[in-house]
């Protein structure tokens, strides 16, 4: 990039739409890294958010192979170079961060690192986190950094502008991840309420009916025998309850394992857990955005529910494939069905207008193909990132 005055205002300007795309903290932090670094043709770029024990709560890297960053080993502590951000909030420029008196603590594996820009990255007076830059890529004309080539001036200022909005897209991050938190915590509440109702009836209704079959034993065992049978079908109606709510409260490993491993997961212990026959497969699937996975996963749990608990099906397939850059979620089931043109009851019951606002809440579309006696499939699908 030729630093010249507003050379790199159009390169900003995308970078600044690019962090803008995103809702996820996570993605926000690796979208400022990495268009850090292609900002300002820098070999690498990292950014720390700090805890409030002395460490990093999280610290992202870009240019470092996955090798590599495993090899360097835990995450670094807020010392030397780096916490000069942190602390003092001040810009630091360095022809060679390895001369600074306050380099050190670096492990073995890390990669060499010399000329070095490094910012915070500031909401008012709280500093979110601190942006570093190495190794300026130099032009074929200077092919030293002795010779001239490292971090300029004007590097500094283009970053500057570039934390200036980091520090916006990370806020609204934070904010749009506390509401989804509270939002889910609401939806908790909801299926703790119901679970609580659901299932009490039918212990409830248990407990009455075996009172009733202990008293006919003796003096008729034959009714004795199908109140018995009764208890026997209430129990299995309250395991499945349990089930149920165990599958939809159990938090959903996306962030650690992805959203094919996640679906495969849930569809083994469905698959082990009911008599219906429960399978997932998945071909050439990329990773998408954190709240597309999630809306997916959410739409498929509340469509693999409705085939289980209400469908009666025998066999329920669920397929995750690639769709251009985004992905196609299918979950068909071989159960009874029920027609798609009586969409206000059906809607209601089968949870299809929180499915429909939640495809459409990530940009995606949902579509339900079903007829009595056929079976039913829904599908989704979203455009990736």
């Amino acid at each position: 990039m030729t630093n010249g005055p507003g050379a790199g205002i159009p390169a900003v300007s995308t970078a600044i739409l690019a962090m803008s795309r995103h809702l996820e903290v996570r993605d926000v932090l690796k979208t400022i890294v990495a268009s850090a670094r292609e900002l300002l043709d820098a070999e690498y770029a990292a950014l720390g958010v700090p805890d409030d024990h002395g460490g990093f709560a999280q610290f992202v890297v870009d240019g470092v192979s996955a090798e590599q960053w495993k090899a360097i080993g835990p995450l670094p502590r807020q010392h030397g170079i780096l916490a000069a951000m942190l602390h003092n909030a001040t810009p630091e420029r360095l022809a060679d961060v390895r001369e600074d008196p306050r380099f050190g603590g670096w492990p073995a594996a890390h990669p060499d690192m010399s000329d070095f820009l490094g910012l915070p990255v500031a909401d008012g007076d709280e500093i979110l986190g601190a942006l570093f830059l190495a190794n300026k890529r130099c032009p074929k004309s200077s092919p030293s950094r002795r010779d001239g080539c490292g971090f300029t001036e004007e590097d500094e200022r283009l970053l500057g502008i570039l934390a200036q909005h980091a520090a916006i897209a990370l806020t609204n991050a934070r904010l749009y991840e506390r509401s989804r938190e509270l939002t889910i915590a609401g939806e908790r509440a909801r299926l703790a309420h119901e679970l609580h109702d659901a299932v009490s009836q039918k212990l409830f209704s248990l407990r009455l009916t075996a009172q009733a079959a202990t008293a006919l034993v003796d003096r008729d065992p034959a009714r004795a025998k199908d109140e018995l049978h009764q208890v026997a079908e209430l129990a299995a109606e309250a395991a499945d309850e349990l089930r149920a709510a165990v599958v939809e409260l159990r938090p959903a490993a996306l962030d650690e394992d992805g959203l094919v491993a996640t679906l495969r997961s849930q569809v083994q212990v469905l698959d082990r857990a009911h008599s219906a026959r429960v399978t997932f497969a998945a071909h050439g699937v990329r990773a998408l955005p954190s709240a597309q996975e999630e809306a997916m996963l959410r739409v498929a749990q509340e469509a693999l529910h409705n085939a289980l608990r209400h469908s009666g099906a025998g066999r329920v397939e669920v397929t995750l494939t690639r769709s251009g850059q985004g992905a196609l979620l299918r979950v068909a089931d071989d159960g009874r069905g029920f027609d798609t043109r009586v969409v206000r009851r059906a809607g209601r019951h089968l949870g299809l207008v929180s499915m429909r606002d939640r495809a459409g809440g990530v940009g995606g579309r949902l579509t339900v193909d079903s007829e009595p006696g056929e079976g039913t499939a829904v599908e989704m699908e979203v455009p990736g990132g």
